[in-house]
């Protein structure tokens, strides 16, 4: 019959969020630029880019949960969408990469910045830095009991026990949270500032980007949540839960590498604060 569908495939109509998404953007890293060289009205162009931004999240993903209530998420189209996903936490693991790189280049090669640094990592300049067994280590083990907790969510779901997935959930959120707090904490008692030198600015962008993704974790968590108070997730089919899964496990194994890294081998022979 003309017209019939004869694929498992799910062909999206027309949209006006790609388009929205793509201006905001525009405008957001506009009015960055417009901030850095302190340009009148930066904040006007700023502003409507993070707006467009947020809107087009709630746009956007609110159509993708709808077709998947509406079972337009096949078994293909589910498999394509862990494939995105696989792809999107790998060009995360690239963007650590370069932070990391950048670590190991100032502390494996100091003498190529005798004249800032002293030749030697951390630099002179750098009287203290943080104790990696105080404040870091619990964190570190905040965010290994928050692995624990989204895998025994993960578990009650497949099994269809709905309240240990809303618990699992509920756990896994309040952790990400004291993460952030006490990491902000730990910022605010930092004995050395950012941007005065290379150790301060590498420490300060690799644990910050960090925070900053364990952040849009925990909101992909609470959407999650939302969700399944609702009643969204069937254990046959429930990548949005899947994929905020995916991504705080990611997470998760950035800090450790980050503490081992930046932390304990990092401060090495330093004095710690």
């Amino acid at each position: 019959m003309a017209g019939a569908k004869n694929h498992q495939y799910h062909i999206l109509p027309p949209s006006i969020w790609p388009l929205i998404g793509a201006a905001s953007a525009l405008a957001f890293t506009s009015g960055m630029v417009l901030f850095m060289h302190s340009i009148a009205n930066w904040p006007i162009v700023l502003g409507l880019g993070i707006m467009g931004i947020i809107a087009t999240f709630f746009g956007w993903f609110s159509k993708v949960i709808s077709e998947a209530q509406h079972g337009d998420h096949t078994p293909v189209v589910q498999l394509h969408l862990r494939y995105g996903m696989i792809l999107f936490i790998a060009s995360e693991v690239m963007f650590f990469v370069g932070w990391f790189w950048s670590w190991f280049d100032f502390a494996l090669f100091p003498n190529q910045l005798a004249d800032v640094i002293g030749g030697v990592f951390p630099p002179k300049a750098i009287k203290e830095v943080m104790n990696p067994f105080d404040l870091p280590l619990l964190n570190t083990l905040i965010l290994l009991c928050s692995g624990t907790t989204v895998t025994w969510a993960h578990h009650c779901l497949i099994h269809g026990d709905r309240k240990g997935l809303r618990q699992g959930l509920w756990l896994t959120i309040l952790l990400g949270l004291m993460f952030t707090s006490v990491q902000a904490y730990e910022y605010a008692h930092a004995p050395f500032g950012f941007g005065k030198n290379t150790y301060g600015s590498a420490f300060f962008m690799a644990t910050g980007f960090h925070g900053f993704h364990v952040i849009i974790g925990t909101t992909f968590l609470i959407v999650c949540l939302i969700r399944a108070y609702k009643g969204h997730f069937t254990p046959r089919q429930h990548f949005g839960f899947e994929a905020a899964a995916w991504y705080w496990h990611f997470v998760d194994v950035v800090w450790l590498f980050l503490f081992v890294v930046v932390y304990v081998w990092g401060g090495w022979g330093a004095v710690y604060e």
